[in-house]
């Protein structure tokens, strides 16, 4: 690092008292609430000037690493296309353009192209553009999209004619971009948010040849705990309405064919009763937690029969595996498991001729059925990758055991070789006796001398499983002497659903006390040292790292923290902001006493204290509507007034996007190319 000193930005402190239960909290940076304030946007601008500044010795490395990491991009690349009522719909990318454009051939691949959207085009005058929740109606004659152009995920849905080509002048704001056709061709039903708390909490039915405002409200869900989502089953015979909390779910169902009538409860809600639905001829199946099936197991019930009273086993629980997810076909049902943390894809004849797994053989992989939208198929598609093996999307004859590999992954450039890189998994012990996997990657030829720089990642949140894919700019790190590595704590679902449950509400430390354990374990195994180890983690994950470098901050010489979740209890006790109210099942209702005090206990923000920390990258989104914020720009004002030492501390805002940064593929790796030259320039790696 240079020694020119900088100076750092200082946040005024305005002291702003929050009291609960008793207890007053005094928040010095509270001011920073408000998008609005002038003020706050010169504070922001500030903390960029200053990270642009002490960074600008990097500057042209970034730019090599990003013209690196861009250079094993296959720009002119397509998706494998996958055939739907008629056509065989493709995505491709055309050199030098950073957005997609969706395509689609009616009865094979030799004809004509018929371009459904140019997405370069349309984000033309934006600087943030994302089109999502594609729908063609059954007759392929209209399609409906949503579009965000400010990272908000509040899309405008509108519909395209695409015989004629024209865009309908109608506007449907406000919504989740996601919309499904009935059989009619004419009726759509979408999702639509609260315009505060952006929760989807209604489902309207438009016509086509009608106004919006003539738009019928078919379901408004009043549990602010509860989100809403509306599809189509895969038999097309029902449009089906989906509302979710963390812990209970419930289904309601129209025919499809009569999209006027009124929708039937499929199933009540019950606490703690989650349940998914599929139709396949008289049945419906579903995936369900229904009597104590902690991990899931698969039930069956008939079509007009649908309360739990009448639904039977098909698949058992089972305590050491989680049944994920299910895909139906005419002559066989495919299952989609987790043992061991590892995916496992389960072949089953419905007629009872025998059952089989894929065979997989590594042991940091990922593998997932993928868009298998045909019933009458002996073919399952399904996707490959693991820490050194490019993603592959491969098409499996279930009869015959047959493989073809449709699509490999290109890395480009000439100098990529999986052979190149181990990969493995290892187990550190957690502080209660606790296995926690780490899955590792990295090139041949590491020795264990304790100073090998490793990047140890994690999430531990909401169930989400942190899966090994493989990624071509991460060779920019492993490449350069770096070991990457997952940690899969709990608060994740990778070890089945327990894992995820002694991960949350009153077991939330578990969280943070098995990341700094597996860090202990690979210092001590002398894969690295404090001086070498760098941690990271995003939104959830960015709230781990808050965590942890409150907790064990000697442990770490580096800190990513991406679009962190710090402020936990001020959020989580203001209902107006984005998805406040439907965490209470992740993390407690901090409206209760014994939840307040525990996150209290751990909240980032409200734990910031007089102590050394290491040097950290904090990023941010001036539109976020998941974290907001002003949690990393409060969090780091307060690090900056109390913080011992003499390390450098970043935060960076993007003032033009929100939760998922910046929308063209390029922007994002130059995202991913600033996180990398902080890493390497702590490791005075210059090239």
């Amino acid at each position: 690092m240079p020694n020119t000193e900088i100076p750092q930005p200082v946040a005024k402190k305005i002291p702003h008292q929050l009291e609960m239960h008793g207890h007053i909290r005094t928040d010095n940076y509270y001011w920073l609430n408000n998008r609005e304030n002038p003020e706050v946007i010169e504070y922001l601008t500030q903390e960029n000037e200053y990270y642009q500044k002490s960074t600008a010795h990097t500057k042209d490395f970034q730019k090599e690493l990003f013209e690196e990491m861009k250079s094993r991009i296959k720009e002119d690349d397509e998706s494998v296309p996958y055939f739907y009522n008629g056509y065989f719909y493709i995505t491709r990318f055309e050199k030098g353009k950073d957005y997609p454009i969706h395509s689609r051939k009616k009865g094979n691949l030799n004809a004509p192209e018929e371009i459904l959207f140019d997405c370069n085009e349309l984000a033309k005058d934006h600087a943030y553009f994302n089109l999502s929740g594609l729908s063609v109606s059954e007759d392929n004659v209209w399609a409906s999209f949503g579009v965000d152009t400010v990272s908000r995920r509040q899309y405008t849905i509108q519909v395209k004619n695409l015989v004629t080509g024209e865009i309908l002048p109608f506007k449907l704001e406000n919504t989740t971009g996601g919309a499904t056709w009935a059989s009619d061709n004419k009726t759509l039903f979408y999702s639509r948010k609260d315009e505060q708390t952006l929760r989807a909490d209604k489902i309207y039915k438009h016509k086509l040849g009608t106004s919006p405002d003539e738009d019928v409200l078919v379901y408004f869900e009043k549990d602010e705990t509860f989100d809403v989502s509306v599809y189509k089953s895969k038999s097309k015979k029902y449009i089906i309405i989906n509302s979710s909390s963390t812990l209970t779910t419930e289904y309601r169902t129209v025919l499809s064919a009569t999209p006027d009538a009124k929708f039937s409860v499929f199933q009540k809600r019950t606490r703690g009763l989650e349940y998914t639905i599929s139709h396949f001829e008289d049945y419906f199946y579903i995936v369900t937690n229904k009597d104590k099936a902690t991990n899931f197991k698969l039930m069956k019930t008939p079509e007009g029969l649908t309360s739990k009273e009448n639904w039977v086993d098909v698949l058992p629980h089972r305590d050491d595996v989680l049944l994920e997810d299910i895909d139906i076909f005419k002559e066989y049902l495919v299952v989609s498991e987790r043992a061991d943390g590892l995916n496992k894809i389960r072949i089953i004849k419905w007629n009872g001729e025998g059952e089989y797994y894929l065979p997989f053989g590594s042991e940091t992989y990922m593998a997932y059925t993928t868009t298998n939208l045909d019933f009458d198929t002996e073919t399952l598609r399904y996707g490959y990758q693991s820490l050194a093996t490019p993603s592959s999307v491969i098409d499996f004859n279930m009869k015959t055991k047959e493989k073809t590999i449709l699509k490999e992954q290109e890395v480009l450039g000439g100098k990529f070789d999986k052979n190149n890189y181990h990969e493995e998994r290892i187990w550190a012990n957690a502080l209660d006796g606790t296995k926690v996997p780490i899955s590792i990657v990295y090139k041949k030829g590491m020795t264990k001398n304790g100073k090998n720089p490793i990047l140890l990642y994690a999430y531990g949140s909401y169930g989400v499983t942190m899966d090994c894919h493989f990624s071509s700019v991460r060779l920019s790190l492993l490449d350069r002497g770096f070991i990457f590595a997952i940690a899969h704590i709990r608060g994740g679902e990778d070890l089945g659903r327990p894992w995820y449950e002694n991960g949350k509400l009153l077991k939330k430390k578990n969280t943070f006390t098995d990341f700094i354990d597996c860090s202990r374990f690979l210092i001590e195994e002398r894969f690295t040292s404090p001086n070498h180890l760098y941690a990271e983690g995003g939104s959830a994950g960015g709230l781990l790292m808050g965590a942890i470098v409150n907790m064990a901050p000697e442990l770490y010489n580096g800190v990513i923290a991406q679009v962190p979740f710090v402020d936990v209890v001020t959020t989580m006790l203001d209902e107006t902001i984005p998805l406040t109210t439907g965490e209470y099942d992740e993390w407690g209702n901090p409206n209760t006493k014994k939840y307040y005090e525990y996150m209290l206990s751990y909240s980032p923000y409200d734990n910031v204290k007089a102590q050394n920390y290491p040097t950290m990258y904090i990023s941010t989104g001036l539109h976020d509507s998941q974290v907001q914020y002003w949690e990393p720009a409060k969090w780091v004002a307060k690090l900056r007034d109390l913080k011992t030492d003499k390390n450098k501390l970043y935060l960076d805002t993007n003032m033009d996007a929100g939760h998922g940064g910046a929308s063209g593929r390029f922007e994002a790796i130059k995202e991913i190319a600033k996180e990398y030259s902080f890493l390497l320039d702590l490791e005075g790696i210059k090239r």
